[in-house]
């Protein structure tokens, strides 16, 4: 039988959030959506942190903000600027969900990002965290976010179990939640599990692991985008004599999917 956690006192509560606060204030870090009043910011910074590191992503995040600095100039960009703005950053499929979220937004809400969970989740390529962070970050509004460095932070303050399950967990984090400071909260958490997490992770290894990159259909695949990026076109005859068959179909076949390329019985083009 699965140990459950232990729900705390009144007083551990108001412990841990002015342990958190106090340490926020004196070490938070200065990340640009975090200034940002627009909740469509907030959207652009959501979809690029996915499984992508803060460093990687600030560059990457004032540009891309810069070309379209409006959910309105996004839905009506080009295709092919969106992916390569996006380019280097992984996942570009994101990219492509993001634009197509865009478009919907501006079309069905008045180019205002949607405040509830379940307008936020029918969006493409948004989900239960996504939808969470958004409402937290953009809106203040009280949900739970459990990111890899928020779940390690509850573990380790609280003596978790590491197996505990999402809903679980959740449901505590729902409770630490300081009134009316819901992004203030979350990002202090963030900010003091990414301090911390060498030393915890030492203890509670995260959730899903990630696979190696080089070597990867991921590495493939960004390559792949970026020879589109600079030619009209690709022929698959060409890829095939470059690396192995059978990992150039995989990967077409995944993009293609995706519809981040269109295929033809010989090229492949954006």
């Amino acid at each position: 039988m699965k140990q459950k956690a232990t729900q705390p006192t009144t007083e551990e509560i108001h412990n841990f959030r002015k342990k958190i606060l106090v340490w926020y204030k004196k070490n938070k870090r200065d990340l640009p959506w975090r200034s940002a009043a627009d909740p469509y910011a907030i959207l652009i910074s959501e979809f690029m942190l996915q499984q992508t590191q803060v460093s990687r992503v600030v560059s990457y995040y004032q540009r891309f903000l810069k070309k379209f600095p409006t959910v309105h100039h996004l839905a009506r960009g080009n295709r092919k600027t969106v992916l390569a703005l996006w380019s280097g950053l992984g996942y570009n499929n994101r990219a492509l969900r993001l634009h197509e979220s865009a478009k919907i937004i501006c079309k069905q809400c008045d180019g205002k990002v949607p405040d509830s969970y379940e307008e936020l989740c029918a969006l493409p390529g948004i989900g239960d965290y996504m939808a969470s962070a958004v409402l937290s970050f953009a809106y203040n509004i009280s949900v739970s976010v459990i990111d890899i460095n928020i779940r390690r932070v509850l573990i380790h303050e609280f003596g978790l179990p590491a197996e505990i399950q999402l809903p679980e967990l959740k449901a505590l984090a729902g409770k630490l939640i300081p009134k009316s400071k819901s992004a203030i909260w979350h990002n202090a958490l963030m900010d003091y599990g990414a301090a911390l997490h060498i030393e915890i992770k030492k203890k509670i290894p995260p959730a899903t692991k990630q696979s190696k990159f080089k070597g990867s259909d991921r590495e493939l695949r960004g390559e792949i985008l970026r020879r589109l990026l600079k030619n009209s076109q690709l022929k698959v005859s060409d890829l095939e004599q470059e690396f192995p068959a059978d990992k150039v179909a995989r990967v077409i076949e995944s993009m293609v999917k995706d519809k981040v390329v269109k295929k033809t019985s010989e090229f492949i083009k954006i």
